[in-house]
This record gives C-alpha cells, structure tokens and sequence, in this order.
C-alpha cells in the first residue's frame, strides 16, 4: 500500500504524509468483482473499507440508500458503534479497495485524533439519516 495512494481518499487526505504512512502499514489493497457483498446488515463488523475504484451501492432492509465511489468509505459504524452492520453493502462493478482490520482501526484511531473526529462526524451524519 502506498501512502500516497491514501491521499486521493478525502479522510485520509488532510493527514500528515507520516500518518498516511503509518495507515498505510496497517492497510491493505484488495480488488473484488461485481456482484461482490462487502457488509451485511445485521452481521458482525469487522473492516472499515474505503474505495479506491468502482462502485458499490448502500442497501438498508432491502432498499437503495445510495451510491458509493472512488474516495467514499464504509464500515466505520459497525466497527466503532454498533458493532454489527447496519447496512448491505454491494459492488455494482469491480472495485479496489483499502481495508483496514477493526483493531488496527481502533488504534488508528486512539493515535490520530484528526482521523478519530473524522470518523465520528461521518458516523453521526450517517445514523441522523
């Protein structure tokens, strides 16, 4: 994973060069097809995702919220609220994304109180809908 690569995703852009390094050694790159579902409402989460290329759409209960693409992020509210998921997430086309493991998240975030307030306003955004 290349630190600059993490500067095109809007959360990550606003760190410093040395903190995207340091997300970037507890990140990893992954490429998945179509079709591909990434989080399940109602199960357990367990990575934070942020897409790098393609698209995917939010499903909660069976109906579209929206879409998500390049430089968007999903998983935070699972890992850092709820615990489980509280939407569907699926790949509408191939994709690339960073995926970050909950723990190294939740580390992430204790170490980077920049990313950690980031987070938080997105989680509280996203559950005000």
């Amino acid at each position: 994973m290349i630190a600059d690569k993490l500067a095109e995703i809007p959360l990550f852009a606003s760190l410093s060069k040395r903190e995207r390094e340091q997300i970037a050694r507890a990140a990893d790159e992954v490429d998945v097809e179509e079709g591909k579902h990434l989080a399940e409402q109602g199960q357990f989460a367990y990575e934070f995702m942020a897409i790098e290329e393609g698209t995917a759409d939010v499903l909660k209960d069976g109906e579209k919220l929206r879409e998500l693409g390049p430089g968007d992020f999903f998983g935070e509210i699972g890992l850092l609220e709820a615990e489980r998921r509280t939407a569907t997430v699926v790949a509408t086309s191939p994709m690339r994304l960073i995926v970050i493991f909950g723990p190294n998240l939740r580390s992430l975030e204790r170490e980077m109180p920049e990313l950690s307030a980031q987070l938080r306003t997105a989680i509280r955004e996203r559950l005000s809908r």
